[in-house]
């Protein structure tokens, strides 16, 4: 079987995580900003788009050199493999990136790059005429960087934070891999109590429930990969048959999520039956004002509104103390907030334990972790 370079790609600052999802499936890795690399058969990489709950997109390393001139990138590209990964109907896009190069006009990359992979094609399949490009979709970049190019297959197509379940949506809403990496960085486990007390539309429990029943994050969406010539529909149900054998459906959970807003309540129930997890989550329209427990040990998760605008500031400070009134005098919980609001925890009355910073997209923020103590039962 061949074994291909690959690496996963992922927002600026889980880069970690990425890492450590891959390494408890079993890989060796290499963590760089912005991405790992590691290496896999076909096998691996539907295995990874299937199971990675952080990454964007899971990619073929197909080349990579030093580039400082058109005609060197163009014969590197040119020189690379590409009969053994394109079909002569395959459908090729070439994006491209490029910083701190000699190599900068991003346009000129990506035709020179164009031009060097039809004419590697032409040659295999002893073409005169335009390639069709009817076919399934390759979708290749070259990303040059100080003069240093890597030329790439994407495997995965849409990111991998496009679960499918998200059918109905709220403002703002937090991408699917960043609310996995939010409850990966706590100290959460399956059989402590879970609280989002302004869920939105249940972004971030539904990732939690996905973890604790072991269900894999891309079972309810496709990848290109799997419409390639050379990747085999067989082995593809066989892996994707195996990592529905490993979810488990019989553990007790205790996952509990709450917003003000009974319309992105209903929003998230739907989101939650799309992927079968609705009686694993329990939804109530609540004000975070409002809510009560007696259970002891668990954490709350929480992505507050960030009050970008000027008018909603006083509303936002006014919740940040609420926040700390409720949840502070739970000493035995863990709290996690996710906020761009670099001050957070001084509204909320409560120095924070730790740090990290994490971007939203482009924007700025810091996940401020209050970690409880635990009271014996």
């Amino acid at each position: 079987m061949t074994k291909f370079k690959l690496m996963a790609t992922c927002a600026a600052g889980i880069e970690a995580l990425v890492g450590k999802e891959l390494r408890d499936l079993g890989y060796q890795t290499q963590v760089e900003n912005g991405r790992v690399r590691f290496e896999g058969e076909v096998k691996d990489i539907i295995k990874t788009n299937l199971w990675l709950r952080t990454a964007d997109r899971i990619e073929i390393i197909v080349g990579e050199f030093d580039a400082k001139n058109f005609e060197e990138l163009f014969q590197n590209i040119k020189s690379l493999p590409w009969e053994k990964l394109l079909p002569m109907d395959a459908k090729f896009p070439m994006n491209g990136r490029s910083h701190n190069s000699k190599l900068h006009s991003v346009p000129d990359v990506q035709a020179i790059a164009k031009k060097a992979v039809v004419n590697k094609l032409n040659d295999t399949y002893h073409r005169r005429t335009r390639l069709p490009e009817t076919g399934a979709l390759y979708s290749l970049e070259t990303r040059i960087n100080k003069d240093h190019v890597i030329v790439t297959l994407d495997t995965t197509g849409e990111s991998l934070f496009k679960r499918g379940y998200r059918v109905a949506k709220g403002p703002a809403p937090l991408k699917e891999n960043m609310a996995a990496a939010l409850v990966m960085l706590t100290n959460w486990y399956p059989d402590m109590p879970f609280l989002d007390p302004m869920c939105g539309s249940g972004t971030i429990p539904i990732e939690a429930a996905l973890m604790a029943r072991n269900i894999a994050p891309g079972f309810n969406r496709d990848f290109d990969c799997e419409k390639w010539n050379w990747v085999d529909e067989k082995l593809v149900n066989n892996v994707r048959d195996e990592a529905d054998n490993q979810a488990d459906y019989d553990k007790e959970i205790d996952i509990m999520a709450s917003d003000v807003d009974g319309n992105l309540i209903d929003a998230a129930k739907v989101n939650a039956q799309e992927v079968g997890l609705l009686h694993d989550i329990s939804f109530k329209q609540l004000a975070v004002q409002d809510f009560k427990t007696d259970k002891i040990n668990g954490v709350v998760i929480s992505n507050p509104p960030y009050g970008e605008r000027l008018s909603d500031k006083a509303s936002v400070i006014k919740l940040y103390k609420d926040l700390g009134k409720v949840f502070r005098p739970m000493t035995s919980w863990s709290k996690y907030f996710l906020t761009s609001d670099l001050e957070f925890d001084k509204t909320y009355g409560q120095k924070a334990t730790k740090t990290r910073k994490l971007y939203n997209g482009s924007l700025r923020t810091d996940y401020f972790q209050f970690w409880g103590h635990k009271i014996r039962k």
